[in-house]
């Protein structure tokens, strides 16, 4: 009897889930098409400029000139840059 049963079950989850999908699938199509009707000024291309985090600034605003903590993996092969002491 459950060999008969399973694979009704089995296609009516199939369906549901299917159905699932696509109703989500919509949900983000038509959230897409709002975002995109909406007059968000665009942001200036970023492409070439660099962002500093704010931990590296001084008071100043200026980069700091503290010695900064670096850690080291015992599996990293690159070898340390000269201005970097070795961890050894």
């Amino acid at each position: 009897m459950f060999g008969s049963i399973f694979p009704f079950l089995y296609v009516l989850v199939v369906i549901g889930l299917l159905w699932k999908a696509f109703q989500v699938m919509a949900k983000g199509f038509f959230a897409f098409q709002e975002f995109d009707n909406q007059q968000i000024p665009l942001k200036k291309d970023r492409t070439g400029q660099f962002t500093i985090h704010p931990e590296l600034l001084n008071e100043q605003g200026k980069i700091t000139d503290e010695e900064l903590l670096t850690v080291r993996f015992s599996n990293d092969l690159d070898p340390p840059k000269p201005t970097q002491p070795s961890s050894e």
